[in-house]
């Protein structure tokens, strides 16, 4: 089992261009499964390339079990990857495209023989060993892709968007298998980069959301690192509070009227709300901006929480739940409740909305976030 440590990570692909990577600080324990997700171009494929040693560190040390991993070539470092791309030999078989890798390094052929027969029973490939790439569906092939790596049984297991070629159902079908994996052989940590957040919040026992642009220049790649729960329910920004949830947090422009210990009054569109948070680092007049997830914006007079007039602009059914998108304000984007699937409302309609102080989120002219007094679930 091997733990991995990014110390002060950089990446730069020339003098005259940006960093893609910057000043990225990181822990993954032995046994762990990691996601990298992010927006596009905020460069999760680059960092998860220098973990495997395809790509050159610009600035900072890797390590993986403790040794540095920086001048290292791929093959020495204990890793094993699995592109996007399945990258399968189509005059090969399963059986041996599985076991390629460990030909070219001169393994015996009882030795390669056992380790792919245990590598197709973890992923329900035993009855297809002797097929070609050609008579599989896109699900065997990413298994396939997988075996290939697990038979080199790796101390890291590295997966650069896996599941992007496959279809709806088959996505679900091969995350469940690949958590599966990571059940059957928990002594690999993984690294898992995606861009979709569903992947990352099933998946992981660690999130690493990095960001790009300005932002990553100004303040480093990495935006927050954590749990699923704590990156959903405790966002240190408003980057990571607007990237985290489908629909996305809900967040409107506010002034502090007051800050107290234990929480805030501000004013949203002239109406005063209250919210769970320390906000006392800012004072009355400053500009923040309130954050409240679509499940935790309720509606009706019969609700609790502070009260805010709307008016339902749009309503999609989606059978279990219906969201519904509604104006606060003229200006203002539109905001976004979940609710249960059989709530009757028609657009057009005059909502009261109902905010209660201990699901509110607040965040400061800057983005960060203050402290939460009341903590949510997770």
């Amino acid at each position: 089992m091997s733990r991995i440590e990014l110390k002060n990570i950089s990446k730069r692909y020339a003098p005259t261009l940006p960093l893609t990577i910057n000043d990225a600080n990181l822990t993954i324990e032995a046994g762990e499964f990691c996601v990298f997700v992010g927006p596009s171009g905020c460069g999760k494929s680059t960092l998860l390339r220098m973990v495997a040693g395809l790509e050159t560190i610009s600035a900072g040390d890797l390590s993986i079990g403790g040794k540095r991993m920086n001048d290292l070539p791929p093959a020495k470092r204990g890793v094993a990857m699995v592109f996007q791309s399945y990258a399968l030999y189509p005059h090969m078989t399963v059986a041996e495209n599985m076991a390629f890798g460990l030909r070219v390094l001169g393994a015996d052929k009882a030795s390669i023989d056992a380790k792919v027969k245990k590598a197709a029973d973890i992923l329900q490939l035993s009855a297809l060993l002797d097929r070609l790439p050609k008579q599989l569906s896109g699900g065997q092939r990413q298994r396939v892709a997988i075996g290939r790596a697990i038979v080199k049984e790796p101390d890291v297991f590295l997966f650069d968007e896996p599941l992007s070629n496959l279809d709806a159902a088959l996505r679900v079908q091969t995350r469940l298998e690949i958590a599966k994996l990571h059940h059957d052989i928990g002594r690999s940590s993984m690294i898992y980069v995606t861009h979709d957040q569903v992947e990352a919040m099933t998946l992981a026992d660690k999130i690493v959301l990095l960001r790009a642009g300005k932002a990553a220049q100004d303040e480093g790649s990495v935006a927050q690192f954590g749990s699923p729960m704590e990156l959903y329910h405790r966002p240190q920004n408003l980057f990571v509070a607007e990237f985290i949830g489908s629909p996305k947090m809900n967040v409107m422009p506010a002034r502090l009227v007051s800050a107290e210990a234990d929480y805030a009054v501000v004013a949203v569109h002239g109406i005063e709300l209250k919210v769970a948070v320390d906000a006392r680092s800012a004072k009355a007049g400053d500009a923040v901006t309130l954050g409240i997830r679509p499940e935790h914006l309720l509606c009706g007079d019969e609700a609790v929480g502070s009260a805010l007039p709307a008016a339902l602009r749009q309503m999609e059914r989606l059978g279990n739940e219906s969201l519904l998108y509604v104006d606060i304000a003229p200006d203002a984007p539109l905001a976004t409740l979940r609710l249960e699937g059989h709530a009757l409302h028609e657009p057009g309609e005059k909502l009261t909305l109902r905010l209660r102080a201990d699901q509110c989120h607040l965040f400061d002219s800057k983005g960060q976030a203050f402290r939460r007094t009341v903590d949510l679930p997770g």
